[in-house]
Protein backbone atom coordinates (compact mmCIF):
# COMPACT_ATOMS: atom_id res chain seq x y z
CA UNK A 1 0.00 0.00 0.00
CA UNK A 2 1.51 3.26 -0.68
CA UNK A 3 1.37 6.64 1.10
CA UNK A 4 -1.60 8.23 -0.95
CA UNK A 5 -3.62 5.27 -0.80
CA UNK A 6 -5.54 6.74 2.02
CA UNK A 7 -6.37 9.91 -0.44
CA UNK A 8 -7.35 7.73 -2.94
CA UNK A 9 -9.67 5.62 -0.44
CA UNK A 10 -11.13 8.77 0.24
CA UNK A 11 -12.31 9.91 -2.93
CA UNK A 12 -15.34 8.17 -3.64
CA UNK A 13 -16.98 9.63 -0.51
CA UNK A 14 -16.21 13.27 -1.54
CA UNK A 15 -17.38 12.58 -5.21
CA UNK A 16 -20.93 11.40 -3.24
CA UNK A 17 -20.50 14.85 -1.37
CA UNK A 18 -20.45 16.55 -4.47
CA UNK A 19 -23.43 14.45 -6.37
CA UNK A 20 -25.48 15.33 -2.77
CA UNK A 21 -24.56 19.23 -3.15
CA UNK A 22 -26.02 19.54 -6.59
CA UNK A 23 -29.42 18.13 -5.65
CA UNK A 24 -31.79 21.24 -5.27
CA UNK A 25 -33.24 21.66 -2.32
CA UNK A 26 -36.56 20.68 -2.54
CA UNK A 27 -35.98 17.06 -3.18
CA UNK A 28 -36.50 14.72 -1.07
CA UNK A 29 -33.63 13.04 0.29
CA UNK A 30 -35.17 10.90 2.81
CA UNK A 31 -38.48 9.52 3.49
CA UNK A 32 -40.12 10.60 6.76
CA UNK A 33 -40.23 7.08 8.08
CA UNK A 34 -36.30 6.80 6.90
CA UNK A 35 -35.39 9.74 8.79
CA UNK A 36 -37.03 8.23 11.73
CA UNK A 37 -35.23 5.29 11.58
CA UNK A 38 -32.02 7.81 11.90
CA UNK A 39 -33.23 9.58 14.90
CA UNK A 40 -34.47 6.43 16.95
CA UNK A 41 -30.63 5.40 16.71
CA UNK A 42 -29.51 8.59 18.90
CA UNK A 43 -30.36 8.85 22.50
CA UNK A 44 -31.64 12.10 23.62
CA UNK A 45 -32.33 13.64 26.70
CA UNK A 46 -35.88 14.22 28.09
CA UNK A 47 -37.36 17.57 29.04
CA UNK A 48 -40.84 18.89 29.01
CA UNK A 49 -41.20 22.62 28.09
CA UNK A 50 -44.03 24.25 30.44
CA UNK A 51 -45.58 27.93 30.14
CA UNK A 52 -48.76 29.89 30.66
CA UNK A 53 -50.84 30.14 28.16
CA UNK A 54 -51.23 34.03 27.92
CA UNK A 55 -54.97 33.65 26.16
CA UNK A 56 -56.04 31.50 29.17
CA UNK A 57 -53.61 31.52 31.74
CA UNK A 58 -53.96 28.31 31.98
CA UNK A 59 -50.41 26.11 32.45
CA UNK A 60 -49.29 24.42 28.66
CA UNK A 61 -46.64 21.61 28.91
CA UNK A 62 -45.74 19.15 26.43
CA UNK A 63 -42.62 16.39 26.22
CA UNK A 64 -39.84 17.33 24.26
CA UNK A 65 -36.52 15.19 23.02
CA UNK A 66 -35.10 17.96 20.46
CA UNK A 67 -33.58 19.92 22.76
CA UNK A 68 -30.11 21.78 22.08
CA UNK A 69 -27.91 24.32 23.38
CA UNK A 70 -26.97 27.12 20.63
CA UNK A 71 -24.73 29.13 22.51
CA UNK A 72 -23.02 29.86 25.80
CA UNK A 73 -22.61 34.25 25.22
CA UNK A 74 -25.29 34.78 25.34
CA UNK A 75 -26.88 31.65 26.26
CA UNK A 76 -29.32 30.33 23.99
CA UNK A 77 -31.23 26.81 23.74
CA UNK A 78 -33.54 25.76 21.22
CA UNK A 79 -36.03 22.99 20.55
CA UNK A 80 -38.76 21.93 18.27
CA UNK A 81 -42.61 21.52 18.29
CA UNK A 82 -44.99 20.12 15.60
CA UNK A 83 -47.40 22.56 13.82
CA UNK A 84 -50.37 19.97 14.94
CA UNK A 85 -49.34 20.31 18.69
CA UNK A 86 -52.32 20.80 21.05
CA UNK A 87 -49.36 23.26 22.76
CA UNK A 88 -48.64 25.03 19.76
CA UNK A 89 -51.07 28.05 19.92
CA UNK A 90 -50.26 29.13 23.43
CA UNK A 91 -46.52 28.88 22.87
CA UNK A 92 -47.16 30.51 19.52
CA UNK A 93 -48.09 33.78 21.72
CA UNK A 94 -46.13 32.88 24.82
CA UNK A 95 -43.03 34.97 26.03
CA UNK A 96 -41.54 33.19 28.49
CA UNK A 97 -41.55 29.33 28.83
CA UNK A 98 -39.54 26.80 30.98
CA UNK A 99 -37.34 23.81 30.11
CA UNK A 100 -37.63 21.16 32.77
CA UNK A 101 -35.06 18.50 32.20
CA UNK A 102 -36.02 15.04 33.80
CA UNK A 103 -34.06 12.26 35.74
CA UNK A 104 -34.18 8.95 35.46
CA UNK A 105 -37.14 8.41 37.71
CA UNK A 106 -39.46 10.59 35.45
CA UNK A 107 -40.52 8.23 32.68
CA UNK A 108 -44.15 8.49 33.73
CA UNK A 109 -44.00 12.76 33.80
CA UNK A 110 -42.70 12.67 30.30
CA UNK A 111 -45.17 10.00 29.13
CA UNK A 112 -47.91 11.88 30.46
CA UNK A 113 -46.57 15.21 28.23
CA UNK A 114 -46.57 13.28 25.55
CA UNK A 115 -50.24 11.93 26.09
CA UNK A 116 -52.57 13.81 24.28
CA UNK A 117 -56.05 14.85 25.47
CA UNK A 118 -55.67 15.00 29.05
CA UNK A 119 -55.07 17.47 31.39
CA UNK A 120 -51.26 16.64 31.80
CA UNK A 121 -50.69 19.16 35.07
CA UNK A 122 -54.03 16.93 36.84
CA UNK A 123 -52.11 15.04 39.50
CA UNK A 124 -48.47 16.84 38.42
CA UNK A 125 -46.77 18.88 41.29
CA UNK A 126 -45.60 21.70 40.23
CA UNK A 127 -45.28 25.30 41.26
CA UNK A 128 -45.10 28.77 39.17
CA UNK A 129 -42.73 31.36 39.04
CA UNK A 130 -43.95 35.25 39.36
CA UNK A 131 -44.62 35.04 35.37
CA UNK A 132 -46.82 32.55 36.24
CA UNK A 133 -44.81 29.91 34.34
CA UNK A 134 -44.94 26.65 35.96
CA UNK A 135 -41.85 24.77 36.74
CA UNK A 136 -42.22 20.50 37.52
CA UNK A 137 -40.83 19.74 41.05
CA UNK A 138 -38.19 17.11 41.23
CA UNK A 139 -37.20 18.38 37.38
CA UNK A 140 -33.21 17.05 37.10
CA UNK A 141 -32.89 20.42 36.25
CA UNK A 142 -34.72 23.81 34.50
CA UNK A 143 -33.97 26.44 32.44
CA UNK A 144 -36.11 29.57 32.84
CA UNK A 145 -36.56 31.92 29.26
CA UNK A 146 -37.49 34.20 27.19
CA UNK A 147 -38.54 33.47 23.45
CA UNK A 148 -36.30 34.76 20.70
CA UNK A 149 -38.17 33.22 17.66
CA UNK A 150 -40.04 30.71 16.38
CA UNK A 151 -38.70 29.40 12.50
CA UNK A 152 -41.28 27.42 10.75
CA UNK A 153 -39.39 24.29 9.53
CA UNK A 154 -41.17 21.76 7.44
CA UNK A 155 -43.95 20.77 9.27
CA UNK A 156 -42.72 21.86 12.59
CA UNK A 157 -41.54 24.95 14.33
CA UNK A 158 -37.62 25.61 15.95
CA UNK A 159 -38.37 27.70 18.92
CA UNK A 160 -35.27 29.60 19.88
CA UNK A 161 -34.53 30.84 23.92
CA UNK A 162 -32.64 32.81 26.09
CA UNK A 163 -31.81 31.41 29.07
CA UNK A 164 -33.11 33.79 32.33
CA UNK A 165 -32.39 31.75 35.05
CA UNK A 166 -32.21 28.19 36.07
CA UNK A 167 -31.95 25.59 39.05
CA UNK A 168 -29.08 22.92 38.90
CA UNK A 169 -29.74 22.02 42.62
CA UNK A 170 -31.06 18.17 42.70
CA UNK A 171 -28.86 15.45 42.08
CA UNK A 172 -29.17 12.21 39.62
CA UNK A 173 -28.79 11.07 36.47
CA UNK A 174 -30.96 12.23 33.30
CA UNK A 175 -33.72 10.61 31.38
CA UNK A 176 -32.81 9.32 27.82
CA UNK A 177 -34.77 8.55 24.83
CA UNK A 178 -33.75 5.83 22.59
CA UNK A 179 -34.83 4.18 19.75
CA UNK A 180 -38.95 3.96 21.45
CA UNK A 181 -38.35 3.71 25.12
CA UNK A 182 -37.06 5.57 28.20
CA UNK A 183 -33.77 4.70 29.70
CA UNK A 184 -31.08 5.66 31.92
CA UNK A 185 -26.92 6.31 31.73
CA UNK A 186 -25.53 3.84 34.41
CA UNK A 187 -23.96 5.08 37.44
CA UNK A 188 -20.71 4.92 35.64
CA UNK A 189 -21.19 5.91 32.28
CA UNK A 190 -17.67 8.02 31.53
CA UNK A 191 -16.08 5.68 29.12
Amino acid sequence: MTADAPARAQRPAAHADADHRRRTPDEPHLSPEEYKRVFRRHPAGVAVITLEDPRTGQPVGFTATSVISVSAAPPVLAFSIASTSSSWPALAAATTVVVNFLGHGQADLSARFATHGIDRFAGTEHVRLAGGEPVLVGSLTWVHGRVLDRITVGDSHLVTVQALASDTSTQGAPLVYHDRAYTQLGDHYEI
